[in-house]
C-alpha cells in the first residue's frame, strides 16, 4: 500500500494542537493511501497474444513483449496518454455494479475474527465497492485535537480486503435475483479487489474498492475534507469527499457525520452542516487547457453519492411515537422523519434521490442487543428515541438503486446501512484522426498536434515501439493463417 502523493512523516503533538485549533490546512491534508498508484500507468500481468475467449494464438518469443490482448484484438490495459477503444459491441457506455455502504462503529475497533459478510453481502459481486465510516475512533479530546489514530482504520482495511478478495465469502443469488444481472454471470466470477483510495478524517473514514482490471481506467483521484465539529471546524464531525473518474465518467463520493443531538432545531444545525460541506468542499480541477480537466466541487460530477451518520431524527411532536415503535410501525413513524420533511421543505438535498426505507430505525441500539436503548429503562445508556440516522442518497443520471437495505451486526449501537446500484459509465471512445483507435488526449487544444507531440516526451517512442511491435505481431499471425489454409 502506497501514500499519495507524499509519504507520512510523524508530526509533534504540539504542532497537531496548534495547526487544527488556528484552522491551518495541512500539507497532508490531501494524502490518500492506495494499493498502487492511480497516475494512470497500467500494471501489467501475464502477456497474451491475440485472444478469442480461450482460445490463444502462440507468438514467437521474440516478438512476445508488446500489448496483452483480449477479444476484439484490443488492448487490455493501454499505456498511459492513449484512449481506448470501444470494446467490440460498439456501444458507448457500460453499466457497473456500485456496492455504498455506511456503518457508525461507535468507536469501537475491530477484532480479527469480526466478520464483514453481512454488511457487504449482496446478490453477487460488485465492480466497485464505497464504505464510509463513523467513529472509528472515541471522539475523545485526544482524538480530536491530537495526531490521527490510524490504527482502527488499518484494522478495518485488513478485514475488508479480506472478505472482498476470501473465495467463497458471498452468498450465491436466487434465481429470482436473475434480472439484476443483465445478462453478466456475476455470481460465478471471481473477481480480485484492490484499495483505489482510503482516507481518515479524526473518526470518519471511507475507503474505495475496485476491480483490478479496473484500476488503470481511474483517474483525477482526490480527496476533500471538510471539518464541522467542534467550532465549526474540527474533525469530531465533517465530511470526507473523493472524487475520481472512472473511465470518462466523473463520481464524487461524500461520506459525513453531522450534527447530533434530537432537541427541537438540532435539524437546521445538520442542514447547514450540508451546506457548509457542499460550499467547502474543493478539488484541484488542473490545467484549463486540459481536455482532463476534473470537477471542481461536489456538485460538478455527472455521479454523487452521499452517505453516512446524518444524524436526522424523529420529529418529536407527536405523542403516540412510543406506541408506534412498540408496534413496529415503521412506515407511520416514517412520516416523522427530519430529513424527509426538511427535503420536502427544500431546505436541504434539494434534487437529490434516496430511495425507499423498508427497514427498521439504525439507531440507537443496546450494547450486543436487539433492544432500542428507549425500551430499555433500567439501561445506563443513554436513552435515544430510535431514528433513521444511516442514509444513502443520490444525484445525477444513469444511475439505478437496486437494493437498500440495513445488516444486523451488534457490533455498534447503529446498524450498517448498505445499497447496491447499477451505473451507467461512459468509455473511451475512438476520435477523428486517430490511427487505429488511438489519439491524442490533447485533441481539442488549438495546438494539439505541438503540445502533445511535447508532453509525451520520451513515451511517444514507446507507444510507437509498441504500435510496430503489434502491428509484426498481427502479420505474424496472418502469414501463420496462410500457414494452415495451405
Amino acid at each position: 500500500m502506497r501514500t499519495e502523493p507524499h509519504l507520512t512523516r510523524k508530526q509533534s503533538w504540539p504542532k497537531v494542537v496548534a495547526r487544527k485549533w488556528l484552522n491551518m490546512r495541512s500539507r497532508r491534508a490531501d494524502e490518500f493511501q492506495a494499493d498502487c498508484s492511480t497516475s494512470g500507468t497500467a500494471r501489467i500481468g501475464r502477456r497474451k497474444s491475440c485472444s478469442d475467449q480461450d482460445r490463444y494464438v502462440i507468438v514467437p518469443k521474440e516478438l512476445s513483449g508488446g500489448w496483452p490482448m483480449e477479444a476484439g484484438n484490443y488492448p487490455r490495459q493501454p499505456l498511459r496518454g492513449w484512449a481506448a477503444p470501444p470494446p467490440a459491441t460498439g456501444t458507448h457506455h457500460q453499466n457497473l455494479r456500485l456496492f455504498v455502504g455506511t456503518w457508525n462503529v461507535g468507536g469501537r475497533s475491530p477484532y480479527s475474527g469480526l466478520r464483514l459478510k453481512d454488511w457487504l453481502n449482496s446478490p453477487g459481486s460488485a465492480d466497485v465497492y464505497v464504505l464510509g465510516f463513523q467513529e472509528i475512533v472515541p471522539l475523545n479530546a485526544g482524538n480530536v485535537l491530537g495526531a490521527v489514530d490510524s490504527g482502527p482504520a488499518a484494522k478495518w482495511l485488513y478485514l475488508i480486503r479480506r472478505a472482498l478478495n476470501e473465495a467463497g465469502d458471498f452468498e450465491q443469488p436466487s434465481l429470482e435475483d436473475d434480472q439484476l444481472y443483465r445478462g453478466e454471470e456475476y455470481a460465478r466470477q471471481q473477481h480480485r479487489y484492490c484499495l483505489a483510495v482510503s482516507k481518515q478524517m479524526v473518526g470518519l473514514f471511507m475507503c474505495v474498492w475496485v476491480r483490478e482490471d479496473l484500476q488503470s481506467h481511474i483517474s483525477n483521484l482526490k480527496v476533500s475534507c471538510v471539518g464541522r465539529g467542534i467550532m465549526h471546524y474540527l474533525g469530531n464531525k465533517g465530511s470526507i469527499s473523493i472524487s475520481l473518474t472512472l473511465h470518462r465518467t466523473s463520481f464524487c463520493f461524500v461520506c459525513t457525520h453531522l450534527a447530533s443531538g434530537e432537541k427541537e432545531g438540532d435539524e437546521l444545525r445538520r442542514n447547514s452542516d450540508v451546506a457548509e460541506i457542499l460550499k467547502k468542499t474543493k478539488f484541484s480541477t488542473g490545467s484549463s487547457r486540459s481536455r482532463s480537466r476534473s470537477p471542481g466541487s461536489i456538485l460538478d460530477h455527472d455521479k454523487i453519492i452521499w452517505l453516512g451518520d446524518l444524524n436526522y431524527r424523529l420529529s418529536s411532536s407527536s405523542g403516540d411515537m412510543k406506541e408506534l415503535i412498540k408496534s413496529e410501525e415503521w412506515q407511520a413513524l416514517l412520516e416523522k422523519d427530519q430529513l424527509r420533511i426538511e427535503q420536502r421543505a427544500g431546505r436541504v438535498f434539494q434534487g437529490w434521490e434516496e430511495g425507499r426505507i423498508q427497514f427498521a430505525p439504525t439507531y440507537k441500539y443496546l450494547s450486543n442487543s436487539d433492544h432500542y436503548a428507549v425500551q430499555k429503562s433500567k439501561s445506563k445508556e443513554k436513552r435515544r428515541t430510535p431514528a433513521w440516522c444511516d442514509r444513502i442518497l443520490w444525484k445525477g443520471e444513469g444511475m439505478k438503486q437496486m437494493w437498500y437495505v440495513r445488516g444486523e451486526s451488534r457490533f455498534s449501537d447503529h446498524r450498517p446501512v448498505y445499497s447496491l446500484f447499477s451505473v451507467q459509465v461512459d468509455l473511451l471512445l475512438p476520435e477523428a484522426g486517430s490511427v487505429g483507435g488511438f489519439s491524442c488526449p490533447l485533441k481539442h487544444s488549438t495546438t494539439a498536434g505541438d503540445t502533445c507531440a511535447s508532453s509525451m516526451g520520451v513515451s511517444a517512442k514507446v507507444q510507437a515501439e509498441e504500435l510496430l511491435l503489434l502491428t509484426r505481431v498481427r502479420s505474424c499471425m496472418d502469414s501463420r493463417t496462410l500457414y494452415d489454409a495451405h
